[in-house]
């Protein structure tokens, strides 16, 4: 991942987590640790809401804060989270500021009751639906694309028979990404997008139901993984434990658009997403890679996290040693400090280190899974050098990022893409590499066996028209 200080690194929208424990015991414990687990979709802010579905008050209980979840939720906060049905956030902002008011979830009260929302990723429709709401009187005390989400249900739901059907009224007028986690006062219901680009997984532990952006966080709190919620699918969950579905919106597998960026880079590599194992995919772009852009050498090294199995693909694919060459500081958050551009310490080196004795005097070929401005490429090529080696041949498993995202993905501008109007020798150049190599865009669907996503941000064939109007938030400006 090219992530420095001096560019904008990328950033997935959220994680998503919901638990209904049908016994009546608290699961904010468990939420707190389904958070954690996905803690890398997002580091701005995290909340969790809670409710007591055996209290006829229907009183939600929340707590969210900027930060990381350790840093968000104390004993104290903890203590006071009582409640058997609650949904939790991790957040990254790609639409809307970062600042307390934009964290979720999202609590709303209204004439049917409350409703406690957790949203995963962005509406291109979200600024015509604002104002709508707007001219209706609504009041918005934040200003993300989830609050019209959760203003159209509450409204649908005055006039429909259940939370399910406002919740199908409210998705026939979003346009966009969305994996939701919703609580009413007795019901836990997960919606994916129509075209599956966000994951959200259902889970049981004991007598308990779990919604989850990734799978990886089922297993941190001992749950089972029970199935993928499919794209364009609604399920609800009662507290008689029925799993009621409604596929009205489900499209078939042609059309749909799964971000591939959640395979390259986003979800963890212990994350199942539609059958794909996120390891296995990075496995087979990194031997996609050695079988088109092969080289001489003696080492292999993946850029933690992310490059790590793709290299040990490309490893494995070209017979060249798989070693580990770099050492990262994982306790580098929000907190971090950035120093000033004419100190040495650049965010780089404060993040990453590398092992002299694994690289000098030897021929590396270094796997990462995108260049997005380059700015930060260049230093870790300039890190091997500095340690030792004979030559540093890159290879991206990723094509060349040459559109923005619009649907959860803060991918910015093609001005501000490093491969809009040079040719990879030219990038090459500027990163300091000996060579350099990018993934074929015909390789995606081979990646994740043939199933159907998005590549917008590499084709510019978006499945989704663009909006007219800016909606991906305050890092572009």
């Amino acid at each position: 991942m090219d992530f420095g200080t001096a560019e904008q690194p990328i950033g997935e929208a959220c994680g998503v987590f919901g638990m209904y424990d049908l016994d009546g015991n608290d699961v904010a414990a468990s939420i707190y640790y389904g958070l954690y687990a996905l803690q890398h979709r997002g580091q701005e802010s995290a909340g969790i809401a809670v409710t007591d579905t055996f209290d006829q008050h229907d009183e939600v209980r929340c707590h969210k804060d900027l930060g990381l979840v350790n840093e968000v939720f104390k004993p104290e906060n903890m203590e006071a989270l009582k409640g058997n049905l609650g949904v939790g956030h991790v957040r990254y902002s790609t639409a809307g500021a970062s600042n307390r008011e934009n964290s979720q979830p999202l609590v709303l009260s209204y004439i049917k009751g409350t409703l406690m929302l957790s949203h995963n990723g962005n509406l291109v429709n979200a600024p015509e639906l604002r104002r709508e709401l707007a001219h209706d009187g609504a009041i918005f005390q934040t200003t993300i694309d989830s609050e019209t989400i959760a203003y159209h249900i509450a409204r649908a739901r005055v006039k429909s028979k259940n939370v399910q059907e406002a919740v199908l009224q409210a998705m026939h007028k979003v346009r966009g990404a969305y994996a939701l986690v919703i609580a009413s006062p007795r019901k836990l219901i997960g919606v994916r997008d129509p075209w599956g680009f966000k994951p959200l997984v259902i889970g049981k532990r004991d007598n308990a139901y779990i919604l989850s952006s990734e799978n990886c966080a089922l297993e941190t709190i001992g749950a089972d993984f029970v199935r993928d919620v499919l794209p364009g699918e609604i399920v609800t969950i009662d507290k008689d434990g029925n799993i009621d579905s409604n596929r009205e919106m489900c499209q078939p597998e042609e059309k749909l658009a799964r971000c591939i960026f959640e395979y390259i880079y986003f979800a963890r590599p212990d994350t199942t997403i539609d059958g794909m194992n996120v390891t296995r995919a990075r496995m087979i772009a990194g031997r996609c890679l050695a079988k088109d852009h092969p080289v001489e050498a003696d080492l292999v090294v993946g850029v933690p996290e992310s490059g790590n199995m793709a290299a040990l693909g490309y490893a494995m694919e070209s017979g060249i040693p798989y070693g580990i060459a770099f050492t990262k500081n994982t306790y580098v958050g929000r907190t971090f400090i950035k120093p000033k551009q004419s100190r040495r310490e650049t965010g780089v080196r404060v993040k990453l280190n590398v092992l002299r004795e694994m690289v000098e005097g030897k021929r590396i070929v270094m796997i990462d899974d995108s260049i997005v401005r380059g700015t930060t490429s260049d230093q870790i090529v300039t890190l091997l050098r500095n340690a030792g080696a004979k030559e540093v041949h890159m290879r991206v498993s990723a094509p060349p990022f040459l559109h923005p995202c619009y649907f959860g993905i803060d991918i910015p501008s093609e001005d501000q893409l490093i491969a809009n109007g040079r040719t990879v020798e030219e990038i090459c150049r500027i990163i300091g590499a000996d060579s350099l190599g990018y993934l074929g865009l015909e390789r995606l669907k081979e990646m994740v066996d043939g199933r159907s996503i998005c590549d917008a941000c590499f084709s510019g064939n978006y499945p989704i028209a663009p909006p007219k109007e800016d909606i991906r938030g305050e890092y572009l400006r």
